[in-house]
């Protein structure tokens, strides 16, 4: 099974987070608050981690679920540091050509994949 986490736990990220721990495939969760990643990691009995890369070090799977292009940017770079090769970047945020681009070859020059699979339609 693929251990998978997610980063970003609005409106969509963690009902995601809650699918992936029903079918048995959530390792661990992140938040800028700190406190949201907390108390979901405690309802769901998995790990909340301390920061983006150490989230990445756990995982095959990263579920990015951000608002806006730079906040993409911004977990990608955060994650660069725990990102393991072989592993798959999922960003189900809606952003910029560009940005997906910039995000895969980030991810990529890390030996990893970067998907760009937004999610619309709101929660």
């Amino acid at each position: 099974m693929m251990r998978t986490g997610v980063i970003g736990l609005g409106g969509m990220g963690a009902p995601m987070a809650r699918n992936l721990h029903e079918a048995g495939l959530l390792e661990s969760v992140w938040n800028r608050t700190r406190s949201t990643a907390e108390s979901l990691a405690f309802e769901l009995g998995v790990q909340a981690a301390f920061d983006p890369a150490e989230l990445a070090g756990r995982c095959e799977a990263i579920i990015l679920s951000v608002s806006a292009d730079a906040d993409v940017l911004e977990v990608v770079d955060a994650i660069l540091t725990g990102l393991k090769p072989g592993s798959v970047v999922i960003d189900t945020s809606t952003v910029s050509r560009e940005t997906a681009c910039k995000a895969a070859e980030k991810t990529g020059a890390a030996g990893s994949a970067f998907l760009d699979a937004p999610v619309s339609g709101g929660v």
